[in-house]
């Protein structure tokens, strides 16, 4: 009977797994077509992450229009960096005018973001191209969103967009509304996985 159990337990999760080579690819996907913000504040003071807030509405504010004739990542990507300088002194400017001195830098670079819950859109783990802007010393937590397609503001109003920019089985992963919780932990635990392999080679 032991013996049933054990087979019949290893044939559940062996199509448990098969089923997430499709999901993982999807979500794969979805990390090559999405470009995100990330910004780090100097600490966990109450203080350094209401300055990394206001920051964020500056950039956002500056950046409102930037990629309304973006058709692609890459395009969102080459007005960044046309933009980047910009970006940078808005950011600045921004943390003179509330009386602090830290500096402020921004990059456009690859990064690995664990699941992340925005509003309605769940945004699988994965390795993300991404604006990364850290002030100060950058200990503090963090702030996250979806640069391109455009869901930093109102990411409920914005499903059509995003909609628009993805295919159905992607837009069903990201409006999944908890339906793939444990699908986007095993995604996270396979992808550690990996890193671990890849890191001690």
């Amino acid at each position: 009977m032991k013996t049933v159990l054990k087979a019949i337990t290893a044939g559940i999760f062996l199509s448990f797994l098969i089923s997430l080579v499709p999901f993982q690819a999807q979500c794969k996907q979805i990390s090559d077509d999405v470009f995100r913000l990330h910004i780090l504040a100097n600490s966990d003071s109450k203080e350094d992450q209401n300055l990394k807030l206001k920051v964020r509405d500056a950039v956002l504010q500056q950046t409102d229009n930037l990629y309304k004739n973006a058709d692609s990542k890459q395009d969102a990507i080459s007005l960044t960096k046309q933009s980047l300088e910009k970006i940078i002194q808005t950011a600045q400017q921004t943390v003179y005018d509330n009386g602090y001195d830290y500096q402020v830098k921004a990059e456009i670079t690859n990064m690995h973001f664990n699941t992340r819950h925005y509003e309605s859109v769940t945004m699988p783990s994965g390795d993300y191209d991404a604006l990364r802007i850290t002030i100060g010393g950058a200990k503090g937590k963090n702030w996250w969103c979806v640069m391109y397609p455009a869901l930093c503001i109102g990411a409920a109003a914005n499903l059509d967009e995003l909609k628009v920019n993805t295919t159905q089985e992607e837009y069903n992963i990201l409006d999944s509304n908890g339906r793939y919780e444990y699908k986007f932990l095993m995604l996270e635990y396979i992808q550690k996985i990996g890193e671990f392999f890849t890191f001690n080679k």
